[in-house]
């Protein structure tokens, strides 16, 4: 991280100086804002977090809930949600905390005695090479104070209202601010009497299955239940099942089991799939407890025992697969002819089963598409056309969700084929095949004005169009530090252009690809000249960096080309930070990433981290094209 820019400063360089516009936490809620943010779970609080980027934008968040969450609900963090944290500065410490799931072990009936279960196999959790980050467990309340101890620290100072509930979202077709929100005041959850009204520019509905916010856009959940019901328990609890410390898939002739270590080295989750038969009576009076859930999680774990201490939390859900045909309020018959001004993210539009571990991460990335979106544009610098783009992008993945869902949930609640060697090779290779998708990394954006067609994809086979950028090992030139490239880039709402050198020197002047790049980027025809605001850092808008195939002691920091070493900030410094190196001892990036040595490439990145365009380094107008569809060009 960086800091310093605008002079020393003792204290936590970590909390940012209190930005001009940013006003102290009023009494009472506002008349308007920006961007009005309805519900403060995991899909609110990562686009609050982003917002909290632009300081000079009034975003407000409120949640009817008295205070923040405090225990229970999700707890899967998936790898690309670790790489999406470390873009706020909070991965270090996420994986500090929780628990780090390595492998997953498999259990079915035993074959010589079917009221007995056995290890049937044992697998990493995940492949070789899939992300630099590791799968994590921490429970929900944690990541949510994670990101609220971002927004504190932003030159925002921000800080959710609770005790708010939206009762009522109206459009106008006028006015700077056109959305009208009401809210009824509430303690306990119940209304008080009480109502207050914003009006903002934007409005996002994070407000969970039951959205108020959806309803009011007209929007509906579809889909079905599956008529299947699971208990959850997180609990303190001393067994002799011995696989209690590693993530367990449980097949047993009395149902199944997924146990869930969790952070702390004795918390452990269990998720228990209730019988319709056996467990009738319970479902049907909805009589669960813990403890009646603990005598179903012995039954199934049989011959093995769990005797629960203490209860965190617990839960018994019913699993439905649902979601909505859009994100935003404007109606398929009007697509494309009028931009959104509410939008819905996370449980808001789409539902599913807890046992995949989707549901957080999925809804935080709704929320990372959208907030550099909404940012950007409140800020002017991209075109207002992007925000059409939230719903199409995100409900392809919603829908691909529900379908990867329906087949995960029935394959785990299947019953086994008593120890049956080829129905255990299936259930794991099924389990394994699928780990790109439960690690996050399976998106694919298709192509729109934000992704580009793979004309040039060849050039950079391991950046795929319209999919995350996969970060990997690089050596930082001015000060040698070995780190990952995709770690540079930060939730700033910047676009990132990755310029892969061709093999000559950067310092060899019309010799060098990279170095004519340079010329171009630092002339006045270029995209930076075109599209970074007077006043503006020179990297706010789209921010250089370059990756060389020399060793980083072959090449001197004063033979870069001006534009990869920017001044910046009021006493003009210079950002030695632009310029990395291949890491040979690590891996060479080239190689790992298949680009091409002779051409190099120019990888063009989302601010959200997913790449949008691949192209040759001397394809000035194809870049100056493709970035003229998404940003405003000043003056």
């Amino acid at each position: 991280m960086q800091f310093y820019l605008d002079g020393y400063k003792s204290g936590n360089p970590f909390v940012e100086a209190t930005h001009p516009s940013a006003r102290q936490r009023p009494g009472q809620l506002p008349d308007v804002v920006d961007v009005l943010i309805i519900g403060s779970g995991p899909a609110g609080l990562v686009l609050a977090a982003q917002l909290a980027n632009f300081p000079d934008l009034h975003t407000v968040v409120v949640d009817r809930r008295d205070g923040p969450l405090e225990v229970g609900q999700a707890d899967g963090v998936a790898c690309r949600t670790v790489e999406m944290f470390e873009a706020f500065g909070l991965a270090d410490q996420l994986i500090h905390e929780g628990y780090q799931v390595n492998e997953v072990t498999f259990w079915r009936p035993d074959p010589q005695d079917g009221s007995s279960i056995t290890r049937t196999g044992r697998i990493d959790d995940v492949e070789d090479g899939l992300s630099e980050m590791p799968h994590m467990i921490v429970n929900q309340a944690r990541m949510l104070d994670y990101l609220r101890d971002h927004m504190r620290r932003s030159a925002r100072r921000a800080e959710p209202y609770h005790g708010f509930h939206a009762s009522g979202v109206e459009v106008t077709a006028d006015g700077e601010h056109p959305v009208t929100v009401t809210l009824e005041h509430t303690a306990g959850g119940e209304p008080t009497g009480e109502t207050s009204t914003i009006r903002a520019k934007y409005v996002v509905g994070c407000d969970g299955s039951r959205s108020s916010t959806r309803e009011a856009i007209g929007r509906r959940l579809v889909g079905d239940a599956t008529n299947q019901s699971w208990g959850v328990l997180d609990v303190l609890a001393v067994t002799d099942f011995p696989d209690i410390r590693l993530k367990s898939a449980v097949h047993s002739e009395q149902g199944s089991i997924l146990i869930i270590p969790r952070e702390g080295g004795y918390l452990v989750r269990l998720y228990i799939e209730l019988d319709n038969e056996r467990d009738a009576e319970m479902l049907r009076d909805r009589s669960a407890t813990p403890e009646r859930l603990t005598e179903v999680a012995n039954r199934i774990l049989h011959p093995y025992t769990l005797e629960v201490k203490h209860v965190g939390w617990w839960a018994v859900y019913e699993i439905g697969q649902r979601y909505c045909e859009g994100f935003d309020d404007v109606p398929d018959a009007e697509a494309g002819t009028r931009l959104p001004r509410v939008f819905i993210a996370g449980d808001a539009c789409h539902t599913h089963s807890a046992k995949a571990g989707q549901g957080m991460n999925v809804s935080m990335a709704d929320a990372f598409n959208l907030g550099w979106k909404l940012g950007t544009v409140l800020r002017g610098t991209s075109r207002p056309e992007l925000l059409g783009t939230y719903s199409q992008e995100r409900q392809n993945v919603a829908r691909r969700l529900i379908e990867f869902d329906r087949e995960f949930a029935a394959k785990f609640s299947s019953s086994p084929a008593d120890g049956d060697d080829a129905d255990v090779a299936e259930f794991q290779s099924y389990f394994r095949a699928q780990g790109r998708f439960t690690a996050g990394v399976a998106v694919r954006y298709e192509p729109s004005i934000l992704t580009a067609p793979p004309t040039h994809q060849h050039l950079a086979e391991g950046f795929g169009l319209g999919m995350r950028f996969h970060s990997a090992p690089v050596v930082r030139l001015a000060d040698a530090k070995p780190m990952h490239l995709g770690h540079a880039a930060r939730a700033d709402g910047a676009w990132r252009l990755y310029a892969f050198a061709d093999p000559a020197h950067p310092g060899a002047g019309p010799g060098s690809l990279l170095g004519r790049l340079c010329e171009f980027l630092a002339s006045d025809k270029s995209p930076l000249a075109r599209f970074t605001p007077p006043g503006a850092e020179p990297d706010s808008v789209i921010d250089v960096r370059a990756v060389l195939q020399q060793p980083h002691r072959d090449v001197a920091v004063d033979e870069l080309p001006p534009v990869l070493l920017p001044r910046k900030g009021p006493f003009g410094l210079v950002d030695y930070e632009k310029v990395f190196c291949s890491d040979h001892a690590a891996g060479d990036i080239f190689d790992t990433r298949g680009v091409d040595r002779e051409r190099g490439a120019m990888i063009v990145v989302r601010p959200d981290q997913y790449v949008a365009t691949v192209l040759p380094l001397d394809a000035y107008d194809e870049l100056d094209a493709f970035l003229g569809e998404v940003l405003v060009e000043v003056g």
